[in-house]
């Protein structure tokens, strides 16, 4: 049983040396002791130490159905035993066909069409390459333009990082510039201090509609949009914003692709929070990480009928789709995720988030009293708390840009892993998590961040 394992930190922390992690910084590779996860129970992480951590973060926005579940493991293990591969060009297998037909099942309006990625980079990337595929095959070679925004988190594949618009991560890379644009973060809290939510939200549909014309109705192929931005620090957009969005897409002929990567399989309360939260029906649904809840990699790409019956007869006759991954609709990741959302209907997940959800919201809303917290905002099971070291966090995103990483590292030592992103720590708890437990992590977040002030004041950093 791996309780019974022992673990020698300092020796798995040199052979972790090897590895060149996600977002590693090469300056600092190697001599930073990482704390090692070991094994995982429910909402808990244990570490080679034996230190009990609350996974406030959920791996990475995914164990949805929490750690170690035993119906997922023997689920996959029964795949394994009974075909762990096969070949996905020219013949087909059966979780991923009944997988298939249960996503489209799920999706709102008629994105009855799956394509399977390995994540939700290659989704993005998948999508991307579809939408060019389907204007050649319609005789707009010239409608290839992208928008998507400021703050965006769409993946790390070449396109799918061009998309994204956080600046730390554009950093001595490269990206697409020629036909990828970004227009204004719907980020209420950075609005100019004499617009109202209402007003701000005007501009940045306003934005929109003039990068559209800008760039020419012609030549722009798709608006992509997480519906909540998630790594950008869990920004909800002012009320309506994706609605609107969405109207003046439609009256441009311009495809709304929704990036649900994070929102999807009950983070808000719902298998797919574009139309049940947002009043959207895209053209594109992307999705991954919860969709297996994490256990195995696995991401898709829901496509309207409409633009699948564009493909048929003549228009098709072009050439074939030649886009596709080798573990693309791999029988035992569609077996994991045919159990996920098995688990997640029977055991009423959906309506559990829809009663603890505001629950956790309301709790974290009382960390807006320490002095260093700027604004506590969020929806369903994710929340991002920002804080500020000049009173004012709307001023600039580069002020205090190491407190999230004090505050992970003193709510470690008291229990709690949160993932901080600059200034801000983010928390997706897996869903299964209780009012009691939602207790026990605002708790420890509470003491983090106070600690991590008093640690501030006392270097001299922060003067409040």
């Amino acid at each position: 049983m791996i309780s019974n394992l022992h673990f020698d930190t300092e020796q798995i922390r040199e052979q972790d040396r090897h590895w060149i992690h996600p977002w590693e910084n090469f300056k600092t590779a190697g001599t930073t002791p990482r704390t090692i996860i070991a094994r995982s129970e429910g909402i808990y992480l244990t570490d080679t130490e034996g230190n009990r951590l609350i996974d406030g973060p959920a791996g990475m926005w995914c164990v949805n159905i929490g750690h170690g579940n035993s119906e997922m493991a023997e689920a996959i293990a029964e795949q394994v035993r009974r075909m762990p591969y096969y070949s996905p060009w020219s013949l087909g297998n059966v979780p991923a066909a009944e997988l298939s037909a249960k996503l489209a099942a799920l999706a709102p309006g008629d994105l009855d069409h799956v394509f399977f990625t390995t994540g939700g980079s290659t989704a993005v990337d998948s999508a991307l390459r579809f939408v060019m595929y389907l204007n050649n095959c319609l005789g707009r070679p010239e409608k290839k333009h992208i928008i998507s925004r400021q703050d965006a988190y769409h993946g790390a594949t070449y396109l799918a990082a061009s998309c994204s618009g956080k600046p730390r991560d554009k950093v001595l890379l490269d990206f697409e510039t020629g036909f990828i644009h970004h227009i204004g973060s719907p980020n209420p809290y950075r609005r100019p201090a004499e617009l109202s939510v209402e007003d701000f939200c005007d501009a940045r549909i306003a934005e929109l509609e003039a990068k559209i014309l800008e760039l020419g109705p012609d030549r722009v192929a798709a608006f992509i949009a997480e519906p909540v931005l998630a790594s950008g620090g869990v920004i909800v957009p002012p009320p309506g914003y994706h609605k609107r969005c969405l109207e003046v897409c439609r009256r441009h002929d311009v495809l709304y692709i929704s990036d649900e990567v994070v929102t999807a399989f009950g983070r808000l309360g719902h298998f797919f929070a574009s139309e049940a939260v947002f009043e959207v029906v895209p053209d594109i649904i992307l999705t991954a990480k919860g969709i297996t809840s994490g256990y195995l990699p696995l991401g898709a790409v829901l496509i309207s009928d409409r633009l699948i019956q564009q493909l048929s007869g003549k228009e098709a006759e072009s050439g074939m789709f030649a886009n596709g991954f080798t573990y693309s609709g791999h029988p035992v990741v569609c077996a994991a995720a045919l159990k996920n959302l098995e688990i997640m209907a029977r055991d009423g997940f959906m309506e559990h988030v829809r009663e603890v959800g505001p629950y956790f919201q309301a709790r974290l809303r009382e960390l807006a009293d320490i002095p260093i917290v700027g604004e506590v905002r969020g929806m369903g099971l994710m929340a991002c708390v920002e804080c500020a070291l000049d009173g004012d966090a709307r001023d600039s995103l580069e002020v205090g840009y190491d407190v999230g990483a004090r505050i992970d590292r003193h709510c470690q030592a008291l229990g709690l892993l949160v993932r901080p992103l600059g200034p801000m720590c983010v928390m997706s708890p897996p869903l299964i998590i209780t009012k009691a437990q939602i207790d026990e992590l605002v708790g420890i977040l509470r003491k983090g961040i106070e600690a991590a002030m008093a640690e501030l004041r006392a270097e001299g950093i922060w003067k409040g």
